[in-house]
């Protein structure tokens, strides 16, 4: 799946996310004739700036919801340092808190992967209906889709969400981390 050690793993597509698809791409045919331009495009791509906002945002909302009676400190400017900061912050909860904060954490390594153009991250996580190691991505639908023809929801193919399957992923996680001891 992202690997045993979660956290170094979102931080790592974080990382990457940030230094090398931030960067502008040329996209269409680039010969012939075009408008001419009142404005300069953009030399960032601005829908990436924008995810990591967003999942930056998320996880910062969810820490300071978590527990709003501790002061929380200022939010590093490295994004991927909002992890850190994230669990330090929640340490002291509760284990199922920290379960959701992990759930988040799993889900946005996923979402980044995506981002990057990678979605074999789906096909790695079973099915949570029918346990087949059959899944697939499908950006239309923003879905993890099942291809076991068996495990279908009234006539039509099971899908999932990303936080679906962060959820399955962390709790398994946990379960076996239980049982091992």
């Amino acid at each position: 799946m992202l690997g045993d050690d979660t956290h170094n793993t979102t931080e790592q597509r974080l990382r990457l996310l940030q230094a090398e698809f931030t960067q502008h791409q040329n996209r269409g045919p680039g010969t012939g004739r075009t408008a001419t331009r009142t404005e300069a495009a953009a030399p960032l791509d601005l829908g990436v700036i924008d995810h990591i906002r967003a999942a930056v945002n998320e996880l910062v909302t969810h820490t300071r919801a978590a527990d709003p009676d501790t002061q929380a400190g200022p939010v590093p400017t490295a994004p991927a340092d909002v992890i850190d900061w994230a669990r330090d912050h929640t340490a002291h909860l509760d284990p199922e808190r920290q379960q959701v904060r992990e759930a988040i954490i799993y889900r946005q390594g996923l979402e980044h992967a995506l981002a990057m153009g990678d979605d074999s991250v789906v096909r790695k996580h079973p099915c949570p209906r029918c346990g087949c190691w059959g899944l697939h991505w499908w950006p239309a639908a923003n879905r993890a889709a099942c291809v076991n023809h068996y495990c279908t929801d009234d006539g039509l193919t099971s899908t999932w969400t990303l936080a679906r399957l962060a959820t399955q992923y962390i709790a398994g996680k946990k379960s076996s981390a239980a049982t091992a001891t």
